[in-house]
C-alpha cells in the first residue's frame, strides 16, 4: 500500500524548514516537531503527513465509534486531531458557550505523502497510488525557501473574554464547590481573541516555536483553520502494548539571571501547592489508564519531575500501564479523553463546573492532535501554548488555563495565566 524509502540527509534542519515551507500548497497539513528535544519516549524527531487521501470529519455523536470503524476500514496511517468537546460523546456533558473557530469536533485524514525523520535519516512513506511523485517532490522541498522570522510587530488587538475582576469572581465560585466537597481540582481556562485579524500561519508558527522550542510542536492546517501550537506536554503514546502518559500540572517562570532562575526551579520543586494539584491528576491518570490495563500494570516511572523549557519550568509526571495485544487503540483513547491535566478530579463532577463558569467553547484547545499507525500505536499532544486562527472567520484565539485546588490564591493563578499566555501574546502583539 505505501512505498518506504530511506534518505541521508545533510542538513536536517534546513530540509526541516524547507519541507514546512513547501507542505503549505496542501490542504491539510500535519507536522510535528519535538525540536530535538530528548524524550524518554520519542520515536521521531520530527513527522510531516500532507495531503488526504480520504478523511473524516465529525461532530461528537457517536465520534469514537465512527473513528473506530475509520482507522479499521483505512488500515493505514492516519494523522488528525480531537476537540476537548468530544467529552460530550463519552459522557451525558454539552458544549454551548462562545465559538468563534467553528473546528470540527473529530478530524483525521489518511495522508498520501508522510515524511519522518530521525537524526539525519528521512523515512518516506508514499501510498503506491502517488509514488511516481516523490522524485519531483524531493527537488521541490530543495528548492524551497523558507520565510526568515521577521522582527515587525504586528497591529493586532487582543481582547479578553474574561476580564480580570470576573476571573477572581469565578475562581472563588470554584474555591466555594472545592470547599463543599464536590470536586478537588479544576482545570479554569480564558480566552484571549481578536477579531477581523489577518496573520500569516507558517510565520506565526514559526516565530511562536522560535521562543518555546518545546517537544511537541505542531502546525496544523485543515482547509482554513489552523493550529499553531508551542505545547510542551505529552497526552498519551502506546508503543507495542505499553501505555505513556506524562501529566504536566505545576509552572514556574524562567529567569535569565541563572541563580535566579535555579531559586524558581527549586520553589516549583518544593511547592506543596503545585505538587498536591499533580498528585492529583496523576491519581486520574491511573484511574483512567486502568480502565484498558492488564491488573497490576499502572505504574507512576516519574512524580512530580521538573523538566526546564525556554519559557517555562514545567512539573510532570509520567504514569504507565500495559495493555492486551488486541486492545483496540481508540479504545484506550477513548477512556482517557479529556486528558486529566485539562479538566480536573473527579472528572466530570470537574468537567461540568468549568463548562459553566468559562465563556468560551475550548474546541481544540485542550484537546489533541497525533497520529495512529497501522500496527496500533499511537502518539498525541495537549494542545496548550497554542494559537488557533480561522482564516475564513479573520479570527485568532488563544487560551490559558490553571489548576484550582484548596489553596489557590485568585491573583497567583491569574498571574500565572498571563505567564502562561505571555509567548502567544509576543508573537501576536509583537
Amino acid at each position: 500500500m505505501r512505498t518506504q524509502q530511506k534518505h541521508n540527509i545533510k542538513n536536517i534542519e534546513i530540509f526541516k524548514q524547507n519541507l514546512l515551507v513547501w507542505a503549505q500548497q496542501f490542504n491539510n497539513v500535519v507536522w510535528l516537531d519535538s525540536n530535538n528535544y530528548s524524550q524518554n519516549y520519542s520515536s521521531y524527531d520530527a513527522i510531516l503527513a500532507v495531503d488526504a487521501f480520504t478523511a473524516i470529519q465529525t461532530d461528537y455523536t457517536n465520534a469514537f465509534d465512527k473513528l473506530k470503524t475509520y482507522y479499521t476500514t483505512t488500515n493505514d496511517w492516519i494523522f488528525g486531531y480531537l476537540t476537548y468537546d468530544l467529552k460530550n460523546d463519552t459522557e451525558a456533558l454539552e458544549s454551548i458557550n462562545d465559538d468563534g473557530l467553528d473546528f470540527s469536533d473529530l478530524f483525521f485524514f489518511q495522508p498520501k505523502k508522510i515524511f519522518l525523520i530521525k537524526g539525519n535519516t528521512l523515512e518516506t512513506q508514499y501510498l503506491n497510488a502517488v509514488n511516481d511523485e516523490l522524485e519531483a517532490d524531493l527537488l521541490d522541498i530543495e528548492k524551497s525557501n523558507n520565510p526568515s522570522i521577521e522582527k515587525s510587530k504586528n497591529s493586532i488587538k487582543i481582547k479578553l473574554k474574561i476580564h480580570k475582576d470576573e476571573y477572581f469572581n469565578k475562581v472563588t465560585t470554584i474555591l466555594s464547590y472545592i470547599h463543599r466537597g464536590d470536586i478537588y481540582e479544576a482545570n479554569f481556562c480564558q480566552e484571549f481573541y481578536a477579531e477581523n485579524t489577518t496573520i500569516q500561519p507558517l510565520e506565526t508558527y514559526n516565530k511562536l516555536n522560535a521562543i518555546s522550542k518545546p517537544p511537541f510542536a505542531t502546525f496544523l492546517k485543515v482547509g482554513s483553520k489552523y493550529l499553531l501550537s508551542a505545547s510542551p506536554e505529552r497526552y498519551i503514546k502506546k508503543t507495542g502494548t505499553k501505555i505513556v502518559s506524562q501529566p504536566i500540572k505545576g509552572t514556574a517562570k524562567r529567569d535569565k539571571d541563572l541563580i535566579m532562575d535555579s531559586i524558581l526551579k527549586n520553589d516549583l520543586v518544593s511547592d506543596e501547592k503545585e505538587r498536591s494539584e499533580n498528585i492529583m491528576i496523576v491519581d486520574l491518570v491511573r484511574n483512567d489508564l486502568s480502565l484498558t490495563a492488564k491488573k497490576g500494570t499502572v505504574k507512576v516511572e516519574e512524580l512530580c519531575k521538573i523538566y526546564s523549557f525556554d519559557q517555562v519550568h514545567q512539573m510532570i509526571s509520567t504514569v504507565v500501564s500495559e495493555v492486551d495485544v488486541d486492545t483496540n487503540p481508540i479504545d484506550i483513547i477513548k477512556t482517557t479523553f479529556p486528558m486529566g491535566s485539562m479538566t480536573g478530579a473527579p472528572k466530570i463532577s470537574a468537567m461540568q463546573i468549568i463548562e459553566d463558569l468559562e465563556e468560551t467553547k475550548r474546541g481544540l484547545y485542550s484537546g489533541s492532535v497525533g497520529y495512529i499507525k497501522p500496527n496500533g500505536d499511537f502518539d498525541f499532544n495537549v494542545v496548550i501554548r497554542s494559537i488557533l486562527y480561522n482564516e475564513a472567520n479573520k479570527y485568532v484565539s488563544y487560551s490559558v488555563g490553571g489548576a484550582i485546588t484548596a489553596k489557590s490564591e485568585p491573583l497567583k493563578e491569574y498571574e500565572e495565566c498571563l505567564v502562561k499566555a505571555k509567548a502567544m501574546r509576543e508573537v501576536l502583539e509583537g
